[in-house]
């Protein structure tokens, strides 16, 4: 393998070894048209946009966007050649997202205060004892 080849292609496992997914992950994310190695007989070999493309894709999982909102999304900068409408669209759907998120967070705070409160009244009441966590 030359310096150039390591330097602008990975292969599989070293995609998988340096963002820490699966080869099943690289090929779904392919199969969905999220990434497009290039192909040398079987291999796969990922290019810098398919590097910079799995970065987005992950911080995108991380922020709960769909794969669909994913692809969409990465599809506008081949569209359009520049990132101004691809920023726009995930600007908007993290502003989205970031509302739904403060919502689960509201309801999961009240959740808790409510089954912090019964637990209490159990102890209280002498029904159980508290065990360790």
């Amino acid at each position: 393998m030359t310096t150039e080849l390591t330097t602008d292609l990975m292969t599989i496992r070293e995609m998988c070894d340096a963002y820490g997914v699966t080869p099943r992950t690289l090929r779904f994310y392919e199969a969905k048209e999220l990434l497009a190695p290039t192909r040398q007989g079987t291999r796969r070999l990922f290019t810098r946009r398919d590097r910079a493309r799995l970065k987005l894709i992950q911080r995108g999982k991380r922020f709960g966007f769909s794969l669909e909102d994913i692809r969409q999304t990465l599809d506008l900068y081949d569209r359009d050649g520049s990132d101004r409408s691809q920023r726009q669209r995930a600007y908007d759907l993290g502003v989205e997202r970031l509302s739904l998120m403060q919502a689960q967070r509201a309801e999961l705070d009240v959740a808790i205060a409510e089954l912090t409160e019964e637990l209490a009244q159990a102890e209280a009441m002498g029904l159980i004892s508290r065990r360790a966590a």
